[in-house]
């Protein structure tokens, strides 16, 4: 009974409602349960003096700075940290998983082959360009053999706009259908001197249907006016007669017998480069090289008055789809 006696008297300090009547059993457990609850209390409370206290330590670091300011502020040191961090990654070096390739190295296997034929600094005569470009055309077909001449001019001005034509000697090895525009009297005239469409209305129908089977078309000067028109179909296909070009003339049997024999044009590019076809790899080296000859010829007869220094600034000679051939800017 003593125990039970003093069960009762912590019961009593702890304000439980147990009596005699409760087991000895039921008011251990009603202590227990009073003494779990007053821990948990006194931990609750510890923890809120803590962060009493770790608030009252901020405000006393702030001192008297607003909310809206200690806001600002950690936005501004953010903003310090992503610049640091993006300056660090601009000063890391940049590592490529796959370095670009040269052009050399990405060509295919016959190009590079070809290409071991070349000196890469050396600058070759017309005679021997041409031989290489014969020897390293790395195609099946009769690749044409080009010219590329680079000029100290500025197409930008007026005079320095080079254009001419002119007929090749050896011809360009192609197959060119002409067609002329001139009044039904004269188209048999037209067809005897090699055109292979000539006339008036059926060549315009023809040209109003889209149906443009035709390299090169003339025009006698009296019918210009009818092909304005067609101006958005045959300019951009470089087909639009022009008195420049020769294509547009009275004396139609000349130009035809032109045409056919390989008059060709040229117009320097932007960057004030001649680019031309001048024949077939079929052709051989002499026959070539009368074609480039012709061309000099052409580009020297054309040099503006307004040039000063030197006028070629690098000449490049190569096959369709063949490396390039350096040529000594003396040979002009």
């Amino acid at each position: 009974m003593a125990k039970k006696a003093e069960l009762l008297k912590q019961a009593k300090e702890l304000n439980l409602t147990v009596t005699d009547k409760n087991t000895i059993a039921e008011i251990e457990v009603a202590i227990a349960s009073a003494n779990q609850e007053t821990d948990t209390a006194d931990t609750a409370v510890t923890t809120e003096e803590t962060a009493v206290e770790v608030v009252a330590e901020t405000t006393a670091k702030a001192g008297k700075r607003s909310a809206k300011s200690i806001k600002e502020a950690e936005a501004k040191q953010a903003k310090e940290d992503r610049k640091a961090d993006q300056a660090s990654a601009e000063e890391a070096p940049k590592q490529h998983k796959n370095p670009t390739r040269s052009r050399l190295e990405r060509a295919g296997k016959k190009y590079r082959e070809v290409a071991q034929l070349i000196e890469k600094d050396k600058q070759y005569t017309t005679k021997e360009a041409l031989d290489l470009a014969i020897k390293t055309s790395p195609v099946k077909f009769d690749a044409t053999v080009e010219v590329h001449i680079n000029l100290n001019v500025d197409p930008r001005q007026a005079d320095q706009n080079l254009r001419d034509n002119f007929v090749l000697p050896s011809g360009t090895g192609k197959q060119i259908r002409v067609a002329v525009l001139v009044e039904d009297d004269d188209a048999k005239a037209a067809k005897t001197a090699g055109a292979d469409i000539a006339g008036h209305e059926d060549l315009l129908k023809q040209i109003e249907k889209g149906v443009i089977d035709f390299d090169i078309l003339i025009a006698t000067p009296n019918l210009m006016a009818k092909l304005g028109k067609f101006a958005r179909t045959l300019g951009p296909k470089g087909l639009m007669p022009n008195p420049k070009s020769g294509t547009v003339t009275t004396d139609v049997t000349k130009a035809v017998e032109q045409a056919k024999a390989g008059r060709v044009e040229y117009r320097v590019d932007s960057t004030g480069i001649v680019h031309l076809g001048v024949g077939k790899v079929s052709f051989g080296t002499d026959r070539l090289l009368a074609n480039v000859e012709a061309v000099y010829a052409s580009v020297k007869a054309n040099k503006p008055s307004s040039i000063k220094g030197s006028y070629v600034k690098a000449i490049t000679i190569s096959s369709s789809m063949g490396p390039g051939i350096k040529v000594l800017t003396t040979e002009l």
